[in-house]
C-alpha cells in the first residue's frame, strides 16, 4: 500500500502561517506531494511524522555520509555541550580539526572554518581577487556555489537565456541580486577543454580565480573528462589565477584526500561542507599558504561570531576519524554498494520500459531521465542534460519511490553513506520494483 502524508500535509498548512512560504530553505518546496517532516532517523533509514519508513539516499542533501544519528557523534555532541556550546573564542578541538584536514588533504595547508559553504565561497572570491587584484571569477553552467548574490551566476539559465556556445549568458535566478555583481563573472561549458581556454584567452589577464564542482552533483553527476582537470591548473598557473575546488559535496565522499585525490589534481583553494560536520552547520575553506597569504596579513576579512564553534568542531573530529581509519577502503566500499544500486535500476527501467539511464560513479550518481527521441549515451554538460533530461516523467517516478519507500532528491541524486550495506541495496530495489511497476501504469497521467 503506497505512502500517505496527512501529518505532514497537516503541519505543512501550519507552517505557512508562521514560516515564510512554510519552508526554510526554497528547495524543500519542491518535495510532492508535499514537503515531508521528520521524526528520526538511524543509519539508512528514516521515519516521518506520519510513520512512513524510508531507506534515505537523499541523506540531508549529502551531508549525512555517516548515515543518521551515528552513536559516535551523537556522543562527542553531548559531552560537548556539557562542556560549553559557544565561546566567540579559540579551543583546542579548532587545532585537532585543522591538524587532520592537514594531513588527509595535500593542498590543505592551511584553513578557516566558517558555519556554511555559501560563506566559504564568499570568502573564497574575496580572497581570489585580493591575491590577484582582478575582479573577474570564471565559474561553469550548472555548477552550485552557495546562494549568495555571487554563488548562483549562471548557475541554471533557462534555455531561452542561454546565450550562445561561445559565450554563455551571465544571468541569475533570483530577484534582488546587485546587477553590478553578473559583470564580475566569466561563464563557460564544463567539459569541453578547448571552449575553456577561449574563454581563458578572452578575458587574459582579468581574471582572478576558476572555481568548480570536480564532479558536478547539482545538475545531473557528471565527472571531468580526460584532461579537464589538467586544463584548468595549467591555465591557472599561466595566467596566476587561483584554482578553487568546491568539495561541498565530494569532500571526503571520493575518500581522505577528497576529489582532488580521486581524480589527481591540486587546487589552490578547496571549500568544504555537508561531510565534514556530518550534518552540523559546519564548513571550511581551504588552502595553499601562498593562497591564504592575504588573510595571514589581514588584508582580506573573514569573520563570523559562531566560527570555530565547539559543538561543529566535536562533530567534525568524529567525522574525520571515521574516514581516516577508512584507509584505502574508502571509496571503494560505498562505490560498490553504489554501482549495485545503479545496475539494478537499471535492470528495472529495461523491465518496464522507462528510459531511466543513472550515470555516475556509483557513490553519488543521477538518474537521467531521457526524453521521447533523446539521444543515448553519457550526459556530458549542463545543456545536454536540460535538453535530454525528462524532468516532469522522473519526478513522477520519484513520486513513486518515495511511496513505497526509497528517498532520493529531488532532482535526481542518489548518494551512498557509509551507513549503508547490501541488505539496504537489496530492501531499495525490492521496494523500487513496485515503484516501477506503479510508474510505468501511471505514466503519462491522464488528463484532467
Amino acid at each position: 500500500m503506497p505512502y500517505t502524508f496527512a501529518k505532514s500535509t497537516e503541519l505543512f498548512a501550519r507552517a505557512q502561517r508562521s514560516i515564510a512560504a512554510g519552508v526554510n530553505s526554497g528547495i524543500r518546496k519542491l518535495e510532492a506531494p508535499v514537503p515531508l517532516y521528520f521524526a528520526r532517523g538511524e543509519g539508512p533509514n528514516l521515519w516521518d511524522v506520519d510513520g512512513n519508513h524510508y531507506l534515505d539516499f537523499q541523506l540531508g542533501q549529502g551531508a549525512l555520509f555517516y548515515g543518521h544519528a551515528p552513536a559516535g557523534m551523537a556522543d562527542a555532541l553531548a559531552a560537548q555541550a556539557r562542556l560549553g556550546t559557544h565561546w566567540a573564542a579559540q579551543c583546542e578541538l579548532e587545532l585537532e580539526v585543522a591538524e587532520r584536514l592537514q594531513a588527509m588533504i595535500p593542498s590543505a595547508e592551511l584553513v578557516r572554518f566558517s558555519n556554511s559553504a555559501t560563506e566559504a565561497v564568499m570568502t573564497a572570491f574575496r580572497l581570489a581577487r585580493a591575491h590577484t587584484g582582478r575582479r573577474l571569477i570564471l565559474r561553469f553552467e550548472g555548477h552550485y556555489h552557495g546562494w549568495s548574490d555571487e554563488g548562483l551566476v549562471g548557475f541554471a539559465n533557462p534555455a531561452d537565456q542561454w546565450g550562445d556556445a561561445a559565450t554563455p549568458a551571465r544571468t541569475h535566478p533570483s530577484k534582488g541580486v546587485i546587477a553590478e555583481v553578473l559583470e564580475q563573472f566569466v561563464v563557460a561549458r564544463w567539459n569541453d577543454p578547448e571552449h575553456l581556454r577561449r574563454r581563458v584567452d578572452d578575458f587574459r589577464g582579468q581574471i582572478a580565480a576558476v572555481i568548480f564542482e570536480p564532479a558536478l552533483c547539482n545538475t545531473c553527476c557528471i565527472e571531468p573528462v580526460a584532461g579537464l582537470m589538467k586544463t584548468i591548473r595549467e591555465l591557472c598557473d599561466r595566467d596566476g589565477m587561483l584554482m578553487i575546488s568546491d568539495e561541498t559535496i565530494t569532500g571526503f565522499r571520493f575518500g581522505a584526500s577528497c576529489a582532488q585525490g580521486y581524480y589527481g589534481f591540486r587546487p589552490d583553494l578547496t571549500i568544504l561542507g555537508k561531510a565534514v560536520g556530518g550534518g552540523t552547520p559546519f564548513a571550511v575553506l581551504a588552502g595553499t599558504r601562498a593562497a591564504m597569504a592575504k588573510i595571514i596579513a589581514g588584508e582580506v576579512i573573514h569573520a563570523g561570531t559562531l566560527n570555530g564553534n565547539p559543538l561543529c568542531l566535536a562533530a567534525s573530529k568524529w567525522c574525520l576519524d571515521q574516514v581516516r581509519a577508512l584507509g584505502a577502503t574508502q571509496p571503494a566500499g560505498i562505490q560498490k554498494l553504489g554501482q549495485r544500486l545503479m545496475a539494478g535500476l537499471t535492470a528495472l527501467a529495461r523491465e518496464h520500459h522507462v528510459p531511466l539511464r543513472p550515470q555516475g560513479p556509483g557513490l553519488i550518481f543521477h538518474t537521467v531521465m531521457l526524453k521521447p527521441g533523446a539521444t543515448e549515451g553519457a550526459v556530458v554538460d549542463y545543456r545536454d542534460y536540460v535538453r535530454r533530461h525528462d524532468a516532469p516523467r522522473w519526478a513522477h517516478l520519484r513520486r513513486c519511490l518515495l511511496e513505497e519507500g526509497v528517498r532520493a532528491i529531488e532532482r535526481g541524486i542518489w548518494s551512498i553513506s557509509l551507513a549503508h550495506e547490501e541488505q539496504d541495496i537489496d530492501e531499495a530495489l525490492t521496494r523500487s520494483a513496485r515503484a516501477f511497476k506503479r510508474h510505468a501504469a501511471g505514466w503519462p497521467p491522464a488528463a484532467a
